[in-house]
């Protein structure tokens, strides 16, 4: 278990845009291409992960300072 690697999921997950739609799209896919590109995540932190609701991580995004998002640029 990393409990750095699940920290930064989340922090990812409310501060890029781009991660955070990839994610609300296929959460187990996102993750799964996060873990080949090195998060060291259990097979329990993907299960927890894949069912973090969207509203919560977009409602966070949403109040965080723009200075600290990553805008996807489409």
């Amino acid at each position: 278990m990393s409990q750095k690697s699940v920290e930064t999921v989340i922090g990812r997950l409310v501060t890029d845009e781009a991660a955070r739609e990839r994610f609300l799209g296929d959460p187990r896919a996102a993750l799964a291409s996060w873990r080949e590109a090195g998060l060291e995540l259990s097979v329990i932190e993907v299960e927890a992960l894949a069912h973090v609701p969207g509203e919560p991580l977009e409602a966070l995004a949403e109040a965080l300072d723009p200075r600290l998002q990553k805008a996807a640029l489409k």
